[in-house]
């Protein structure tokens, strides 16, 4: 580690942008995991999930290269992570008009955060691991940076998402797109895209959001329906007892 050197510093603001680019796909993940807890519990989820996607960042940057070379591996994570996407454009369980019980729910957004965290970090650990060039320090630098970055863009999402409901279709959305740039860009099958589709690079990550956001609102409207049916039944048979009556 030589601070003289300029290549140092090029490497570290390197880091900083990275961070500050890629991390703002985790805040959204952690955002959308804990828009469904209490307010008084959104932060200990931030934090009990931030301590687990950091601990699965270091793991994942020890093995950065050769998880990288691993054929398939982007494709499952792709898939994960269409899942994770449509799965939070559904609407919140009610269970009733009770309320749920808050400790199911902070460890649901905490396991959440960690698995999207686990998928969606891959790249961004790589951009580390390139830039920071065999320095522990740049290493452990990128890691530790990106915990406020992360912590302080998701509670900006959640507030715009109590505001603008419009954000978590966006956030969705951009999950989809993360899976569909994933997916295209494995090494098993990315060759064979740019071969037989070169603009793959824009068409899956498009593709990705498109799905996404359609069956997330087909499902969420079909479990909408499903919730009201019970409801509108018992109005009915209220109306023919009245009129029996």
């Amino acid at each position: 580690m030589d601070f003289s050197n300029p290549q140092f510093w090029i490497a570290l603001m390197q880091i900083v942008a990275i961070d500050i680019v890629l991390g703002g796909d985790n805040a959204v993940v952690i955002g959308l995991a804990c828009r469904r807890l209490p307010e008084h519990q959104r932060k200990l989820g931030i934090l009990w999930g931030m301590a687990g996607a950091i601990g699965l960042r270091i793991v994942l940057i020890l093995f950065a290269v050769t998880l990288l070379a691993v054929p398939y591996l982007k494709l499952v994570g792709a898939a994960l992570l269409l899942w994770i996407g449509i799965k939070l454009l559904l609407p919140e369980d009610e269970e009733g008009g009770h309320k749920i019980e808050a400790g199911a729910t902070l460890v649901a957004a905490i396991k959440t955060i960690i698995i999207a965290d686990a998928v969606m970090s891959l790249d961004n650990v790589i951009a580390i691991a390139g830039a920071a060039k065999d320095s522990k320090f740049l290493i452990v630098f990128g890691l530790l940076l990106s915990i406020p970055i992360i912590m302080l863009g998701s509670q900006l999402v959640i507030k715009l998402m109590d505001r603008f409901p419009v954000v978590i279709v966006a956030g969705g959305a951009l999950l989809g797109w993360i899976a569909g740039g994933m997916a295209v860009s494995d090494v098993a099958v990315g060759p064979w895209f740019e071969a037989v589709l070169p603009a793959s690079k824009w068409i899956g990550p498009v593709v990705g959001a498109v799905v996404v956001v359609i069956v997330g609102k087909m499902l969420a409207a079909r479990a909408e329906a499903r919730d009201s049916t019970p409801l509108e039944d018992l109005a009915s048979e209220k109306s023919d007892g009245t009129r029996a009556n």
